[in-house]
């Protein structure tokens, strides 16, 4: 923890406003105080200064007060209203209160639909990364404006482990209302915080409940756990621990629940095809095609193909299937759903020849495809 150097911290809603909706100013100037402390680096510790992505949610709850909603609502429309409001609202506070250490700070909202593509990703990779070299702070959160059912990572945590991933961090700091996980409800006596999480072993028995009842924020500490293990199996320990004691974490000094990493760390971008894309349709692939896309990692030709369902568009996600209808992998398609039927069962050398050398290719193409393993 303390030789991380670039460093992924999300902060949820409840942590930055009040139970009613609206910004707590007092909140978000403690939050930069310990973030602003650890770019500057801790002389008492000796630390160098750290590279900060701070993915913070509360747009939609910044919104609520100032439209007169006394809770979050429940339909998208009014949502995206909201988050339309406050984000404004969340982003202003973030930039006057990193003002008085003289830090800059970015805006950079994202959709699954411009991560899970291959020159989004590339675009958000280069955008944080400019960000950073010049010294500027991105502040992440989900486009909830325009996001759509279909296209939302669900929660930022989950969010703040895929960039974790896209920015290479050395760490992860999950912001909770609880000071870690605990091995039942924390407000049962007898029940106590686990330090370390070294695999999936370790929670076995553990019971996995809510992390506030504040109303604001969408995520609990299921989603938390969720959001470590995708992390760590991508390389990237992660602490989770309570905003009171983000700055702990921060100089890395020991504090709530240290999940190892359980992966190698990987360049590629597939772990937000796995973790971040909703598929538009399906393919069911013949046993011989199943093998050659788990076994021996190749792509999916036509050839392989048993069936498709859905509608979808060249370069969407679809999820690939056994015989038994059980997902194995996703991946993003080159052809249209309405051209597919065509394609089934076929050589890509016959289509060449009956449709033209556009035919003459994968359907789905090693590099944009990745095998689901039974957590996904």
């Amino acid at each position: 923890m303390a030789a991380a150097r670039r460093i992924v911290v999300k902060i949820g809603s409840s942590s930055l406003t009040t139970a009613a909706g609206g910004l707590d100013a007092d909140r978000v100037d403690a939050l930069v105080d310990v973030v602003a402390k650890a770019l500057d680096g801790d002389r008492e510790d000796r630390g160098e200064g750290k590279e900060i992505v701070l993915v913070s949610s509360g747009a939609i709850a910044a919104g609520l007060a100032p439209l007169g909603l006394d809770r979050r609502p429940r339909d998208l429309a009014r949502q995206q209203a909201a988050a339309s409001v406050g984000q404004g609202l969340l982003v202003a506070r973030y930039t006057a209160s990193f003002a008085r250490y003289g830090r800059r700070v970015g805006q950079v909202l994202l959709t699954t639909d411009d991560t899970s593509r291959r020159a989004h990703y590339r675009n958000a990779t280069r955008t944080l990364d400019q960000l950073l070299a010049m010294g500027a702070l991105p502040i992440v959160n989900e486009n909830d404006t325009v996001a759509t059912d279909e296209i939302r990572f669900g929660d930022n945590d989950r969010l703040a482990a895929l960039v974790a991933h896209l920015v290479r961090a050395d760490l992860l700091v999950l912001l909770s209302d609880v000071d870690g996980l605990y091995d039942g409800d924390p407000r049962t006596p007898g029940t106590s915080r686990i330090e370390e999480v070294r695999g999936p072993k370790d929670l076995d028995g553990v019971s996995i409940g809510s992390a506030g009842r504040s109303g604001v924020g969408t995520g609990g500490m299921v989603t938390k756990v969720e959001a470590a293990r995708i992390a760590a199996a991508a390389g990237v320990p992660v602490v989770l621990t309570s905003a009171s004691r983000a700055g702990d974490a921060l100089l890395g000094r020991r504090t709530g629940t240290y999940f190892h990493r359980t992966g190698r760390r990987s360049a590629n971008r597939l772990l937000w095809l796995a973790h971040a894309s909703a598929p538009r349709g399906a393919l069911t692939l013949d046993e011989g095609a199943v093998r050659a896309v788990v076994e021996r990692r190749t792509s999916l030709l036509p050839a392989g193909i048993a069936a498709v369902e859905g509608e979808f568009t060249a370069g969407d996600p679809v999820e690939l299937r056994d015989t038994e209808g059980r997902a194995v992998a996703r991946g993003l398609v080159n052809f249209d759903a309405k051209e597919i039927p065509r394609l089934i069962g076929r050589s890509t050398r016959d289509l060449a020849r009956d449709l033209g050398p556009a035919y003459e290719r994968e359907v789905v193409h090693r590099d944009d495809l990745v095998v689901l393993d039974r957590g996904v």
